[in-house]
């Protein structure tokens, strides 16, 4: 038995036909509204930023409502992994992210790098990273943002 499966045209037009359109993210996001951010839920996530299981404190780290002392007191969090989560979380605030720029780990420090709103003055610092890793990882993003760049400006022309 083959596993091609052969379709008509007919077949072929009606399935085009009744494809579901594809939905921009705005209209995604209407579709599934978040629910709104309380103080309930920040009392949760301060509550479970001190959980003994480093798991749920990772989630704590990845979450974008975790408020900036609780950020500031994961940084020192002993386990790497909590503090990899916190790194690559995109609203750590930029001192947090400075901090993290100096973690021992440099699997912390490659997120840090990795980060899209990490600060130009932390890039700059971890181009000269002792681990050659981490060097790699702000090669590489900068080569992404000088494509990007250059694609802009073609677009731009």
């Amino acid at each position: 038995m083959s596993c091609i499966r052969f379709n008509t045209p007919a077949q072929r037009r009606q399935m085009a036909a009744l494809a579901p359109a594809m939905l921009t993210p705005e209209e995604a996001a209407a579709r599934h509204a978040a629910p709104p951010v309380t103080a309930s839920k920040i009392a949760r996530l301060r509550l479970l930023a001190r959980a003994e299981n480093p798991k749920i404190r990772e989630s704590v780290a990845s979450s974008p409502h975790t408020p900036a002392d609780v950020a500031a007191a994961l940084a020192k969090d002993p386990d790497a992994g909590v503090r990899g989560w916190l790194a690559r979380n995109e609203s750590t605030p930029c001192d947090v992210l400075r901090e993290l720029a100096r973690d021992e780990s440099e699997t912390v420090r490659g997120w840090v790098a990795l980060n899209y709103f990490v600060p130009y003055d932390v890039m700059a610092d971890l181009a000269d990273d002792p681990s050659a890793t981490v060097r790699g990882l702000v090669a590489w993003k900068t080569s992404l943002a000088r494509e990007a760049s250059g694609a802009e400006q073609l677009v731009e022309a």
